[in-house]
């Protein structure tokens, strides 16, 4: 048993050496990829475009309009004369946001009464619009402080040093300076595993059948069990280096922190591969054509993809997807990366996720082996 699963592993082996193009995929486009999704992926936004009509020309007009020109969350491109000119700017998407100061603001503002700032979006990109209405919030909150102070403090010196004041001490755990890297950089490690290995094994059988070696396998004795696990072992393998290469780039390139113990994103990585050679080998069983094949996989990776919590909080998601989440091993695994790179949690926090993956691994695995058929129908 043992020895016909060996040769089966080394024909595998053998078979990637000689494909110089499938060693160049394994290797270059992932790291290609964890760069490009390194630096792309964030929450963060820079250089909102931004477009300015002061009607008030005022000193304190211009000291707010400064403080988002220096904050730089916001780029200045465009100073308007009058109200028509906004429509033209954001039709033309020469702006996102227009910051609009009406006339008697600084009177306003001097006498004491509520001065508004008029902000108009393009709500086109909500996610960008509410972030840079997140941004304005705080910047104009700040200003309105700093005036009320320096406002006291000219007129009323004396109630400055008994004004109550509540202030909000922020500690975030983990991520001190809420850098959006170090969410998504583990993620991609997840990400990049799931589409390499279902890729690599939905061909597995598809690719024997079709090159007709398929037809050697069905006249040797070893059983459908043992030709699962030829075909899983140098995947599985293959599959564990990939982690390990993106997740030193991750780490050493982005200099996301790794806090936790090896071992146990070693057993989380090791659980879900299975999970992932399960769908890929479930996938290759099921299709008799690498085209059939191609289509299923893409059809799993997809929702793979967004139901797994990568780039939406599967809390917001409707109750029913958020049920669906649960047969998704990368929902999983997403947890075991970011609880060991960024929390450096173990096993007894894990043990759930790492339960889930096994369920699974073990359901599709055996599945998978039961749908295998040692013959060309």
């Amino acid at each position: 048993m043992f020895a016909r699963i060996y040769r089966l592993i080394v024909k595998e082996f053998l078979q990637l050496r000689r494909d110089r193009a499938a060693r160049f995929r394994l290797l270059v486009p992932p790291i290609v990829q964890m760069l490009v999704y390194g630096y792309a992926a964030t929450f963060e936004v820079h250089r909102v475009p931004t477009a300015v009509l002061d009607l008030d020309h005022s000193q304190e007009s211009r000291e707010l309009l400064a403080r988002f020109t220096s904050s730089g969350r916001f780029e200045v491109r465009a100073v308007l004369e009058d109200r028509d000119e906004i429509a033209r700017v954001i039709d033309r998407e020469q702006a996102t946001l227009v910051l609009q100061i009406l006339p008697g603001f600084a009177e306003l503002l001097r006498k004491g009464e509520t001065a508004s700032l008029q902000v108009i979006l393009d709500g086109t990109n909500s996610n960008t619009a509410l972030i840079a209405l997140g941004y304005v919030n705080q910047i104009v909150s700040r200003f309105a402080d700093d005036y009320v102070i320096d406002r006291l403090r000219r007129l009323r010196p004396d109630l400055i040093q008994v004004l109550p004041e509540v202030r909000m001490e922020q500690r975030p755990w983990y991520n001190p300076d809420f850098n959006s890297r170090w969410f998504f950089v583990p993620g991609v490690v997840g990400s990049l595993a799931l589409v390499i290995i279902a890729n690599l094994t939905a061909f597995a059988v598809v690719r024997e059948r079709e090159m007709g070696t398929l037809e050697q396998v069905i006249v040797t004795p070893i059983h459908r069990a043992e030709f699962i696990l030829g075909k899983t072992i140098p995947f599985f393998l293959v599959g564990l280096a990939e982690v390990l290469v993106i997740s030193l780039v991750g780490t050493l390139w982005f200099q996301v922190p790794f806090r936790g113990d090896p071992l146990v994103l070693l057993a989380g990585a090791s659980l879900f591969l299975l999970s992932m050679l399960g769908v890929g080998l479930l996938i290759s069983t099921l299709c008799t054509t690498q085209q059939q094949a191609f289509a299923s996989n893409f059809f799993f990776l997809s929702p793979a993809l967004l139901l797994s919590g990568f780039s939406f909080p599967i809390s917001s998601m409707p109750t029913a997807l958020q049920w669906l989440t649960y047969v998704n091993p990368l929902r999983y695994f997403l947890v075991v990366l970011r609880g060991t790179f960024l929390k450096g949690v173990g096993f007894a926090v894990l043990w759930p996720q790492m339960a889930g993956m096994a369920a699974i691994a073990l359901l599709l695995l055996v599945v998978s082996a039961l749908r295998f058929r040692k013959s060309l129908e």
